[in-house]
Order: structure tokens, then sequence, then C-alpha cells
């Protein structure tokens, strides 16, 4: 018998029907057991996975990877893990990361919630980023939103003092959800100030951005610091 489906917990994602190309298969085919961090339930082992014990950046939700991939580049002297469920994104990360050669960048595979709550200690993360998660717009699905109280708790735990989190969404009725959010966990300063989102952020800029940019469609980026000196 299948499990009463109200019981099930509410996942970090939503797989999404979509194909991969074929550079994308062969770069999952050829790439997936040398870039990829398999999911188990216990401490991860950085200094297994990557070549120097650098800073720690973890994005949420990568989608094609396009900005992970650039941050890795620019940024050498730290590690960066990219989670993401969706294979053809995991399929262009993993052919960009064999084509530059780059040891600072990894892959898991695997419910983001169940990731940061099993395999990294506390306080062990430099950086947090969830860039245009799902927005979930109709009323009725706002508790599919990824960004809630408890889970912002949970990735507060793991934030090294002094450490950032990262948001951003092109819907404002989101942004006023993750400020609201954000501004009610204690442990968590706002960068800009009470009430502000950020006007610079330091991220790459997508092409789905761009895009809808020049549609003039707004941005908000949120940046929060970890409390602690």
């Amino acid at each position: 018998m299948s499990p009463n489906p109200s019981n099930r917990p509410i996942r970090s994602f939503v797989i999404r029907a979509s194909r991969a190309t074929d550079s994308q298969r062969k770069a999952l085919e050829q790439h997936w057991d040398t870039h990829l961090i398999p999911y188990e339930a216990g401490p991860l082992d950085l200094k297994k996975h990557f070549a120097e014990s650098r800073p720690l950046t973890v994005e949420i939700g990568f989608g094609m990877g396009d900005s992970l991939l650039k941050m890795a580049q620019a940024d050498p002297q730290s590690n960066f893990l990219g989670i993401e469920v969706h294979r053809p994104g995991i399929g262009k990360l993993l052919h960009g990361i064999a084509q530059n050669n780059l040891q600072n960048l990894k892959i898991m595979c695997h419910d983001a919630t169940e990731i940061i709550a099993n395999c990294f200690d506390l306080q062990s993360v430099e950086r947090l980023l969830i860039f245009f998660p799902d927005p979930w717009p109709k009323k009725r699905h706002h508790k599919r939103r990824i960004i809630q109280a408890e889970f912002v708790e949970l990735l507060a735990t793991r934030l090294a003092k002094g450490g950032l989190l990262h948001l951003a969404t092109d819907w404002e009725a989101y942004a006023l959800h993750m400020i609201e959010v954000l501004e009610n966990e204690p442990s968590l300063i706002n960068c800009a100030g009470a009430g502000n989102y950020c006007d610079m952020p330091a991220r790459p800029e997508t092409k789905f951005e761009q895009r809808g940019r020049r549609l003039g469609h707004g941005v908000w980026d949120l940046v929060f610091e970890k409390a602690g000196s």
C-alpha cells in the first residue's frame, strides 16, 4: 500500500519535466562520479572531496549552474558546493566543471533540507545562496516555498559567525515574505538595514534575470549576516 500523501514531508524542490541535451547527458555519464558527492545522512568530510581546505559557499537550487560556475571560477580561494535535483542543470554544470578543470566546485543531488540538516556541522558554511527559488505565487501553494521560518532557522545554525545568507527573487510578494521571515530570525542581521533590500549584490547576473530586467521586471536581493564576533 502506498503511503498517505498527507504524511509526506514537504520537499525543497519539485521535479520539473525536461529533457537533457546530448551534451548534458554525456556529462552526466562521464563526470558524475568525479564531481558529485553522494548523499549520506552524516557529517560531510569536505577534506575528502576538495583538494584544499577553504571557506565554503553553498548554493541551494542552482538551476542550470551558470552563476555558480562563474563564482567558482572568479574565486579560486573558496570552495563551492551546489545542491540541485534537476538533471539537465546538473549535466550542464558538470560539463562546465570538466571543461574548466575546476577543483573547487562540487555538486550534491538530493533534497537540500536533508543535506543542510544532516551533512553540515554547526557554523561550518561561510555563505549560503538561494537565487530565484520557485515563488509558488498562488496563496494555496505558499506553504511549498522554501523560505520558511523553520528552514531559515536551520540555515542560520550552519552559517559561521559573520557568514552571509544571500537570497534573490524577481517576485515582489515573495521578497516581502522573505524579508519578514529573515528579520524574524534573531541570529541574522540585515546588511542593508532593517526593512531594506541590497542594492549592489555580489553575484553574477543570470540570463533569466537580464531578460526580466529588459522587460521591466524588478529583482530583490536580501543579504543577511550571522550575528556574533
